[in-house]
């Protein structure tokens, strides 16, 4: 087996409030190099998964101002204080809206400029963690770096399943890249928080996210900028704990630490990609055409 060291943000399929993924770099004696669906796979989820993540904190807070976390910086925040946030109907007990308006151009501190606007529906609950909570995301003339987002995505809190709170999460994307091709993203998934009795203090209080112990199920699936279909299938439950660090340096990167996801980029063979038993590292192996690689998630 021969170890590489591969970068975490190109190399992880999913996240939970973050989740993405891409096939590892291959030995010479390796005919098959393609990345470009797991790329586009990767770049689509993450921008679902910021739209979401925005739209949380809006509701909670009715600012972006402590949006993202940063890396190396005191107050750990990316500032997007050019967006403008609007609740209606602002009643837990009926359909509430909250519109981020990013006008023509706001330029966030984590360097991408977004223009439009993301309307969220709230139906049933006005937070993340409200059991019951449905939320629907839609980007209007939306846009992050010129690349163009429509489709929707909806998030179903489910309650506690087995003690722990979870959400059905489903998403019909389609990104208009800036290069002029289209890459489409869909995902049907069920996210746990595993470890909710510690995390989770009532409906009153936030998520102690710091702390989570989140896993992911499901699958993903589009058609990549090139024209190739793809499909993502977890195979193993995902796991991250939001308390690893393994890098002291970068205390904001939580690898998934257990689970296995496949990943099939069009007639192309499947890459196995093994995050391990669980250990607090960034260690992991891929698995194509039988042969076993050991990677390093940075």
């Amino acid at each position: 087996m021969k170890t590489q060291k591969i970068t975490f943000g190109l190399v992880t399929i999913i996240m939970a409030g973050s989740i993405m993924f891409t096939s590892c770099k291959k030995p010479k004696r390796e005919t098959d190099t393609d990345t470009g669906s797991a790329a586009d796979h990767s770049y689509a989820e993450n921008a679902a998964n910021d739209m979401v993540s925005m739209g949380d904190q809006a509701a909670v807070g009715g600012t972006l101002s402590t949006y993202k976390l940063a890396e190396g910086s005191p107050s750990n925040t990316y500032f997007t204080a050019c967006a403008t946030i609007s609740l209606y109907n602002a009643d837990s007990l009926n359909a509430d809206t909250v519109m981020v308006d990013f006008g023509t151009g706001c330029l966030g501190s984590d360097g991408r400029t977004r223009v439009g606007k993301i309307q969220y529906v709230y139906t049933g609950g006005r937070f993340y963690r409200d059991s019951g909570i449905v939320i629907t995301v839609s980007p209007i003339g939306y846009s992050v770096e010129g690349n163009g987002i429509t489709g929707t995505k909806t998030i179903k809190n489910k309650g506690r399943i087995n003690g722990n709170m979870t959400w059905d999460i489903t998403a019909n994307l389609v990104i208009n890249k800036s290069d002029g091709t289209t890459v489409t993203w869909n995902c049907n998934r069920t996210k746990t928080l595993l470890n909710t009795s510690t995390t989770y203090n009532g409906p009153s209080v936030p998520i102690t996210w710091t702390q989570a112990r989140v896993g992911i199920v499901g699958s993903a699936w589009g058609v990549s900028s090139s024209g190739d279909a793809y499909n993502a299938n977890v195979t193993s439950q995902l796991i991250r704990d939001f308390s690893c660090t393994p890098d002291a340096t970068r205390p904001h990167r939580h690898p998934f630490i257990q689970g296995s996801v496949d990943f099939t980029p069009g007639s192309k063979p499947t890459r196995h990609l093994d995050f391990g038993p669980g250990s607090c590292d960034f260690n992991a192996t891929v698995t194509i055409n039988g042969n076993v690689h050991n990677i390093t998630l940075r």
